[in-house]
């Protein structure tokens, strides 16, 4: 019997094959250390105007900002901090390890943010995402004293509500974009669920956190 509630007990539940592949891919593929990269990859590459003017190498120089310090400096923290044995594992699965990570993680978000900002040319979008990002890694640290709150519904809730802000902004046409979104975000939780990696409560806080942050952000841009 399985007992669902806030603290989600699985200590009788045994994934199968298909829940342990369905869970390992998604948790692994949208793993919030890449989601900055597929959202600025699609505002790069698929919006039709946010990046209007810029050249393909110029384009090609904003992914690799991103790439480097959105993405590399953050894993590369967590490995690091393995290593000299600050955390137990790279998966951040006790509380206090993710202490460091995330004040780490939100340097970068921050340094990257500013980068942006410092540009006139630079679309608000992209500078919205990554302010969204730094304040939702802010309150995440707070959350995390008190609850195991999710880093992937963190991640996911900011790359949902980031398209939410370009559907309201009416933008771009984002019927697809949208449902895709939902879609991944659906699967990346019940993953984290079935994996019995998070309780729901702590799934619904990091979408909420990372939803929220974005929409801070845009009323701050």
């Amino acid at each position: 019997m399985i007992a669902i509630d806030d603290q989600f007990s699985v200590s009788e539940y045994k994934p199968g094959l298909f829940a342990k592949i369905f869970t390992g891919f998604f948790s692994y593929l949208f793993h919030p250390v890449f989601v900055p990269f597929y959202v600025v990859y699609f505002l790069l590459y698929i919006h039709p105007f946010c990046f209007t003017g810029f050249s393909s190498d110029a384009r090609l120089g904003v992914l690799l900002i991103v790439l480097l310090n959105a993405v590399f400096f953050p894993l590369f923290s967590v490995l690091l901090l393995r290593a000299l044995g600050f955390i137990k594992s790279i998966k951040l699965e006790d509380q206090k390890d993710r202490i460091i990570p995330f004040i780490a993680a939100g340097i970068f978000f921050f340094w990257t943010y500013t980068v942006f900002y410092k540009q006139d040319y630079y679309p608000d979008l992209i500078k919205i995402f990554f302010l969204g990002i730094f304040l939702a890694s802010s309150i995440g640290l707070i959350a995390n004293i008190y609850i195991k709150i999710s880093l992937h519904a963190i991640g996911m809730g900011g790359w949902l509500g980031l398209f939410l802000v370009i559907f309201i902004q009416h933008s771009m046409l984002m019927t697809w974009p949208l449902a895709l979104v939902i879609l991944f975000t659906g699967a990346v939780c019940s993953a984290r669920i079935l994996k019995a990696a998070h309780s729901p409560l702590e799934i619904y806080i990091g979408l909420i956190v990372g939803m929220m942050a974005q929409f801070v952000a845009t009323i701050v841009i």
